[in-house]
């Protein structure tokens, strides 16, 4: 089809249509192995938009492929038609009813954000996925997600009381519960519910469709070859193909329940009608007092034997995290914290965990029921340590177990842990055997598999590790579905547990339910979807499961020479460890940083996995001999503020900051370099000339009409203020100091300053103070010989000249810096790039030295944090006047670091009252919020948390934030003054 049908299309539409290569390309996989390029993306603004798509796609025999987040496992949304993605405009929470316990929300309100509004009524919506904070109602509805806590809640089919579709034809339609009516079927009056003939302005589509599910269910062998092939009721996650057997347990088949067509739109995956509004039964919260028996074994079968012990105490959930996941907790920065309650088995390796919330409604309760079933556990002679974890700690366990997805892309190396057979459901009795039998398919075959996830609904993930650039890889893909899938029919479980057949299972769906079912479920299909145009080729008539898959049989890798280095592994496998789970879809109510440019937009080209496919599908398919020569990367890349979060938050570690570096470097290998990008990453220089005559700088940029000319004339937003210099360097300043020579207390021990280009000419003051504190606390302070931080060249991507930089300071600083002699740093970013990019950046003859010298490269707090650990800074020498401290975390310190150290350091005041402020990025990132483009999503970013927040204090609450690019977003955002926590600690001293 050419572009002329798409332009018109999308000059009918109010909302948003894509059809570029580079959005195509952006929504071509989702978190699944399948690749397929969409026809376009629309972004619809309304339910008209949606009518008009479903117009042109009957029209133009396309079709339309809902989405929300996209995390879809089984491909459920990637296909070659037109991807609807409804998670930026219909995100309307529409009605709560707190008396009839229901709410009401468009398909893109996001899982976590809706429990949230239900919480002051304390009301709960229970399924729960492990991407419950990004993860969206419609998308639930469609593949009919259970999570963690089905053992108590069930699935989303049980909680689904009505919704408003459009079916095919373009009329709207309800589905909902239905009473009885008498009506004439042939010779027989029969009570049958919602039997409907068309009146005046009804659909004769949605009179077809009520007639063909009556005429199945009414048959009695279409009901015997229902019971005899589905799989069995104990199997509580039953979701293969379309959910007949739970519409023939309603009550004009013999059942107790009303007749409600949700139950089959439930794990529909959007092939049946385009969801529009949807209400949803509520429940009570959980219990308040949290508590989580976290059992510890030698092997998965002893775990999964207990799971029968363990369910005897009715437990909100009970969830498997076996070895791997726990090995790539400990590589990953922000997991190995959540990991602190493991415990290794006696030879040293990593057990398999078995958690059991145990939740009641007090702390007592808790603690009584984990006393019997821990006494239980040990009287059948399984596990060897069993913690008992409340409150926040239950939070960090559940973190890291929804975290598995995402740990597993860590593997380095082209083999993965792929999403094949993952979803298979048995009889939580018939789990032990099953798994068993499971790792001898394996094991036979030269297999192993990760095991983690829902061991108390007979449901584990299970993920064969396979290389599927190899032809090997494919059939090892292949041949596991086909063997998996003969051994879940034995044992009459599902194939599809809660993540749904998409095209990944569709293929078995006729060996799993028989053939006479397959071809209801075609009926079915083709009647609720005469023109096919409803997500096509899932679930019935998929292609087969080993076709369209992300990578092709035989596919190279190819290799790069880099600017970085990427242990284990080369740029363009670093960033296929992002397996598309989408953590970085999660928005601003959910906390963290990553991603802020996404949270501003909403718009999935600003996604952290955005960035990590499109570079991901160049590198692996430009025809260019500089594969990184592509506007379209360019693109994709602008609106990243570096601002590390990823590496810090992303469950595969894929750290896209450190992508953008090498991909802006490369460009300019071809391209050349901007004449903004040169200026500022030559800040230090640029900003050492103006430090000869910083009145003359000065003069400029405090008189608003003349700095908006400047800020204009390189690129800056002119709304945005300028970095004024100081009338003398930090560096000045030490040098001509009078050394003090009262007042200080016996030497301590000696540190080395590290004079950061920031600190040296903008923040003079904080670096006297930062030497002054030190001195007055008895330290002795030393300014070395060296060169800048780099990080403004390495803001800018520069990375040769960064890489010069670096290593000018791994020489000079490496025979002096020593843990008894740390590097201590003022401005996060500078210090922290000793940290995180010199060991990848200088060259191999100095990266040991690098790495060592990383280890003594400490911010300001995380000294002072140490001493106190020491007991050589104590809170007597600081005032005792009760301060209240609101405090924003530097990015790069939030992830490469702690802001732990901060807070326990502005601690040492006994009546300082310290808070972080739940914000993430602030949204400047070094130049980023300053350039013309950027300021407007800068502020907006700002507006987010960290504005707000700050307005909101009391003059007399201190605003603290280390970075100075914070600091000055704060001061632009909000008129409030942010003291570096060095200022404030200095003041404290009496």
């Amino acid at each position: 089809m050419t572009h002329l049908p798409l332009a018109e299309l999308a000059q009918r539409l109010k909302g948003e249509l894509h059809y570029d290569s580079t959005m195509r390309t952006l929504y071509a996989t989702d978190a699944s192995a399948y690749r397929e390029m969409p026809q376009a993306v629309a972004i619809p603004q309304d339910i008209d938009d949606l009518k008009t798509l479903i117009a042109f796609a009957r029209e133009h025999r396309t079709s339309l492929i809902p989405r929300t987040a996209g995390t879809s496992l089984a491909g459920q949304v990637v296909g070659n038609g037109i991807v609807v993605d409804v998670s930026r405009t219909f995100t309307k929470i529409l009605e709560i009813n707190p008396e009839e316990r229901w709410v009401r929300v468009q398909p893109g309100v996001i899982r976590d954000e809706l429990n949230m509004a239900l919480k002051p009524y304390g009301l709960y919506f229970g399924p729960e996925t492990s991407t419950a904070n990004r993860a969206m109602i419609g998308g639930m509805v469609g593949n009919n997600s259970c999570g963690s806590n089905s053992v108590v809640y069930g699935s989303t089919r049980e909680h689904l009381l009505e919704v408003k579709a459009l079916l095919a034809d373009g009329n709207e339609v309800t589905f909902g519960p239905l009473l009885p009516t008498l009506v004439q079927l042939g010779d027989d009056e029969r009570l049958l519910p919602g039997l409907k003939i068309p009146t005046n302005g009804e659909s004769d589509l949605e009179s077809s469709i009520y007639n063909k599910i009556f005429e199945i269910l009414s048959d009695p062998d279409n009901q015997a070859e229902i019971r005899k092939n589905f799989p069995k009721k104990s199997v509580e996650r039953r979701n293969t193909g379309y959910a007949l057997d739970m519409l023939l347990d309603t009550a004009p088949f013999g059942g107790t329940e009303l007749f409600n067509m949700c139950k089959l739109i439930a794990g529909s995956e959007g092939t049946l009608c385009f969801l529009t509004e949807i209400k949803l039964n509520l429940i009570p919260p959980p219990p308040k007092a949290q508590g989580l028996v976290c059992a510890h074994f030698n092997t998965i079968d002893e775990a999964l034997r207990s799971t029968i012990t363990a369910l005897k105490y009715k437990p909100q959930a009970v969830e498997l995290i076996d070895n791997y996941i726990l090995e790539c907790a400990a590589e990953n920065p922000e997991q190995s914290k959540n990991a602190f309650f493991v415990q290794r088995k006696a030879d040293g390796s990593f057990p398999i965990i078995l958690v059991v919330d145990v939740s009641q409604n007090t702390k007592e309760e808790v603690e009584a029921v984990a006393a019997e079933l821990i006494e239980d556990f040990k009287r059948e002679g399984i596990g060897f340590h069993y913690p008992l974890l409340h409150a926040d700690d239950t939070r960090k366990i559940w973190t890291l177990r929804k975290a598995g997805l995402g740990l597993l892309g860590n593997l380095p190396g082209d083999e993965k842990a792929v999403a094949v057979i993952e979803d298979t459901a048995v009889d939580v009795y018939d789990q032990p055997a099953y798994i068993r039998d499971f790792n001898e398919i394996l094991h036979k075959n030269g297999m192993s598999a990760v095991h983690y996830a829902h061991a108390g609904s007979g449901e584990i993930h299970l993920r064969p590790i396979i290389n599927l650039k190899t032809k090997e890889g494919h059939a090892q893909f292949r041949m596991i579905a086909e063997e998996i899938a003969t051994l879940v029919k034995k044992y009459d479980g599902s194939l599809s547990g809660e993540h749904g057949d998409g095209r990944l299972r569709g293929e078995f769906i006729p060996q799993m339910v028989g053939p006479k079912n397959y071809e209801l479920f075609k009926e079915i299909k083709h009647t609720w979807d005469p023109y096919n145009i409803f997500n096509p080729n899932k679930i019935v008539e998929t292609p087969p499961m080993d076709t369209f898959l992300r990578y092709e049989a035989g596919q190279q890798t190819p290799e790069f020479k880099t600017y970085f280095r990427y242990p284990d592994q080369n740029v363009l496998q670093h960033a296929e460890q992002c397996n598309g789970s989408g953590d970085c879809r999660k928005t601003h109510l959910s906390g963290g940083t990553m991603c802020p440019s996404f949270m501003a937009t909403r718009n999935e080209k600003d996604t952290t996995r955005a960035r990590a496919n499109v570079l991901r599908e160049f590198l692996t398919r430009s025809d260019k001999a500089n594969r990184f020569d592509h506007e379209e990367i360019k693109e994709v890349y602008d609106l990243c503020l570096a601002c590390k979060g990823c590496k810090g938050e992303c469950p595969s570690n894929v750290d896209v900051a450190k992508l953008k570096m090498e991909f802006l470097q490369q460009y300019y290998d071809t391209n050349g370099v901007p004449m903004r990008s040169w200026l500022v990453g030559n800040f230090s220089k640029m900003t050492g000339i103006a430090s000869y005559v910083p009145w003359a700088y000065n003069l400029i940029f405090k008189n608003a009409p003349l700095r908006r000319i400047a800020n204009r004339a390189v690129g800056f937003h002119p709304d945005r203020t300028m970095p004024l210099l100081h009338s003398k360097t930090l560096k000045q300043w030490f040098e001509n100091r009078k050394i003090p020579t009262s007042g200080v207390q016996s030497q301590t021990g000696k540190v080395y300053l590290f004079c950061d280009e920031f600190t040296n000419y903008n923040d003079v003051e904080i670096g006297k103070k930062a030497v002054q504190l030190l001195e007055k606390l008895g330290y002795e302070v030393s300014i070395p010989e060296h060169a800048p931080s780099a990080r403004p060249q390495l803001s800018k991507g520069l990375l040769k000249d960064a890489k010069k930089i670096a290593e000018q300071n791994v020489r000079m600083l490496r025979e002096l810096i020593t843990a008894q002699t740390p590097l201590i740093g003022i401005e996060p970013s500078a210090i922290l790039t000793f940290r995180d990019e010199y060991p990848d950046l200088v060259s191999e003859e100095l990266m040991e030295a690098a790495k060592d010298l990383a280890k003594n490269a400490l911010q300001f707090d995380e000294f002072i944090a140490r001493e106190m650990d020491a007991k050589r800074i104590t809170g007597k020498q600081f005032t005792t006047v009760v301060k209240k401290i609101k405090l924003h975390g530097h990015c790069q310190q939030k992830a490469i670091a702690s802001m732990v150290p901060t807070k326990k350091m502005l601690s040492l005041p006994k009546n300082y009252e310290v808070t972080l402020i739940p914000s993430g990025c602030c949204g400047m990132a070094g130049s980023f919020g300053y350039e013309k483009e950027h300021y407007d999503l800068s502020m907006k970013i700002g507006e987010l948390v960290l504005f707000p927040t700050v307005r909101s204090q009391p003059e007399e609450v201190i605003i603290a934030a280390p970075g100075t690019s914070c600091r000055h977003q704060i001061h632009d955002g909000t008129g409030r003054k942010a003291l570096h926590p060095v200022e404030i600690l200095w003041e404290a001293l009496v």
